[in-house]
């Protein structure tokens, strides 16, 4: 007999913990709530959503905290809710089964499946009772529950052929198509089109951070040269990192902005969102040298330090809320902001008015003023700033959500690994090995967790945890030199082909001995960061580069070629995929060899990162022989150098930093 209450209780995600105690009779999704939905013959009425999802709260709220809603539902229904942030190939089948439906996706995703899990029907919020131009959720109830008991021979005859047109987007199968530079260079051209030249970002609104766009034009910058691609990377990154989607007292960047002038955010803050942006900071200052970059990478830093960290690892996000209120946390009255002479410039510079600039609050931004002033003026905005951070200390904070996830914790990871090599900070990099040491040991038998929360560990993990862990393992050798981290991406790529890997040498999202999954996604699609398959190429096309493994190349170059023939057949999501293949044009491989690791060579290297670029440092002896290039035969060293090759060819030895900085100069 089923158990008539709510088993949400002991469940390792703070998001579904948070619904423990709705009078809804919860499952989590997993067998056991499967099984009960065929053994009871009752659809399942699934809801997605992730603790930092403003609208989630908001129909927790209304309905399902509701007696009346939360009866009706347990009447009809088998009541099942996820976390996506743990289990993305749930939320990717369930929101492109909506899609296939002509519905706008979002968040929270109600959706409606027969007892085998298969979507019929399905929206996003809704309401108690009508309003908003949305029906109300007691009357979807019922009416769904109608049609299910009153019509469900044609809606079974429609369930497969929905799950058909699912299938053949998450798990495509398409001719390979070659590597080919036009397709690179016309995909970074569409993107650029998009972009809003003044304000920076995709044009129009709602503005998201697009971290797989961003790399999309500045991949095309150091590729073609084109600065227009440069430059609207720099301005997007530029106008984020001044707008009120950034927590200009805190640092981190908030996950998107409602409007189209990067003002207003939806206040969560992702880990994700964060890692990425350190790295396209890390970038745009070793290009630049502009301060604003470095400012943000180390407030952020701080913030991940001082915020996010729990048990050796990073929390997944921040809620947006706090005081029942979105934003209460982050917004200021003009009251609340000292009104004494020296904080005259601050309300200038961040924008703060007696009628505010949103919902009568002040947003702190500097959209008005994006350019640094000088030194001194900075100190006096920074010695004000920190009086306003305490003050706000003492607001209650917007909760956290604790749970640690390996594939977002592996970006975080990377992204510390390459800031620290530019900055010269070895304690980001103690940060980033502490980090990776602790994800590494949640492992049981070689395999990673997605998710670890407390003593909870979420298995089996997801292919972008695997690849993830490889970019991370890898940028930690470029900045150590400890081959171990070689041997550990080695053992990541062995767990992706034991447990991931599809017939085709391509891999899946999700393990092969995952049981409760009705279509088993391959993780070609990009969200807010590129997807599993991107991630994988680039791991492997890393690892082949810098372990001189010309079959692992040949193996990665054919996988390679049958992803980009699926994404070619995809409306959107394609830009992973197609930014980490281009890394294969054209393998990139610095090696220097000197007499220690702090050699002038290699401190110049350091200043200048190239995210095609894998670099390795070799102890001189003379007369050593090394072999650059796989099968190219060994070069006799006579004195400290550094070789650049691209592809199979290497380059004259470069001897001197000053040679070796201007070789490495994008452009050139």
């Amino acid at each position: 007999m089923t158990e008539q209450r709510n088993l949400l209780g002991q469940e390792s995600s703070p998001y579904l913990r948070q619904h423990a105690t709705n009078p809804v009779h919860w499952r989590a999704w997993g067998p056991a709530a499967l099984a009960e939905a065929r053994d009871v013959q009752k659809p399942i009425l699934l809801s997605v959503g992730y603790a930092a999802c403003h609208w989630c709260h908001v129909m927790a709220h209304e309905c399902f905290e509701d007696t009346e809603v939360a009866t009706l539902m347990n009447e009809l229904f088998v009541n099942v809710k996820v976390d996506r942030e743990e289990r993305p190939d749930i939320d990717q089948i369930y929101m492109a089964a909506l899609g296939a439906m002509g519905e706008q996706g979002g968040w929270p995703l109600t959706m409606f499946l027969t007892p085998e899990a298969k979507p019929f029907w399905g929206g996003t919020y809704f309401p108690k009772h009508s309003r908003y131009g949305k029906p109300g959720f007691l009357d979807v109830l019922r009416l769904i529950s109608k049609v299910w008991h009153e019509d469900r021979i044609r809606v079974e005859q429609n369930v497969q052929a929905l799950v058909n047109h699912v299938s053949s987007r998450l798990d495509a199968r398409a001719e390979p198509s070659k590597l080919d530079a036009a397709l690179f260079d016309q995909f970074a051209n569409n993107v650029f089109e998009m972009m809003d030249l003044e304000k920076g970002g995709i044009a129009g609104a709602p503005k998201f951070p697009s971290a797989p766009f961003m790399d999309a034009l500045w991949l095309s910058w150091l590729r073609t040269s084109a600065k227009t691609h440069r430059d609207a990377f720099l301005t997007s990154l530029h106008m984020m990192l001044q707008g009120g989607i950034y927590d200009h007292l805190g640092g981190g960047l908030s996950r998107y902005s409602v409007d189209e002038n990067w003002l207003v955010p939806h206040f969560e803050k992702m880990l994700y969102d964060n890692a990425q942006m350190i790295r396209h900071a890390t970038w745009a200052y070793a290009a630049t040298g502009e301060e604003l970059f470095r400012e943000r990478i180390e407030e952020s830093v701080a913030w991940l330090e001082r915020d996010m960290r729990i048990d050796g690892r990073f929390a997944a996000s921040l809620d947006a809320d706090s005081e029942g209120e979105e934003g209460r946390f982050y917004v200021w009255s003009s009251k609340e902001v000292p009104g004494d002479a020296d904080f005259e410039t601050f309300r200038e510079v961040y924008d703060v008015s007696e009628g505010g600039n949103w919902e009568g609050k002040n947003i702190l931004n500097r959209l008005r003023t994006p350019r640094l002033g000088s030194a001194h003026e900075e100190a006096d905005l920074a010695r004000q700033r920190r009086k306003l951070f305490e003050l706000r200390e003492a607001r209650p904070r917007p909760g956290r959500d604790h749970k640690a996830l390996t594939d977002w914790n592996g970006l975080a990871i990377r992204a510390l690994a390459e800031a620290s090599a530019l900055f010269d900070r070895p304690d980001w990099q103690a940060l980033a090995i502490e980090t990776y040491r602790s994800v590494a040991e949640s492992t049981v038998e070689d395999r990673l967790p997605h998710s670890v929360s407390g003593t909870s560990r979420q298995f089996p993990g997801l292919s972008s945890d695997y690849a993830a862990m490889m970019n991370a393992a890898l940028s930690l050798y470029q900045v150590t030199h400890e081959h171990a981290y070689i041997a550990d991406a080695r053992r990541w790529l062995a767990a992706l082909d034991n447990w991931y890997q599809a017939p085709d040498g391509g891999y899946a999202l999700t393990a092969s001995d995952s049981g409760d999954v009705i279509i088993r996604v391959r993780g070609d699609q990009d969200e807010a960061v590129p997807s599993a398959t991107g991630h994988i190429i680039e791991a492997m096309a890393r690892l082949a580069t810098l372990s001189n493994d010309d079959q692992l190349r040949e193996r990665t170059e054919r996988m390679t070629e049958g992803a980009i023939g699926r994404v070619l057949h995809q409306r959107f999501g394609q830009a992973g995929v197609l930014n980490s293949a281009s890394l294969l044009l054209e393998p990139m491989k610095l090696v220097i060899v000197t007499p220690s690791i702090d050699h002038p060579l290699v401190e110049t290297a350091r200043r200048s990162p190239d995210p095609r670029r894998s670099d390795i440092w070799i102890e001189f002896t003379e007369g050593k022989k090394v072999e650059l290039i796989g099968g190219g035969g060994d070069v006799t060293i006579e004195k400290p150098a550094a070789y650049l090759c691209r592809g199979f060819v290497c380059l004259a030895p470069v001897t001197s930093a000053e040679a070796l900085s201007a070789l490495l100069r994008p452009g050139t």
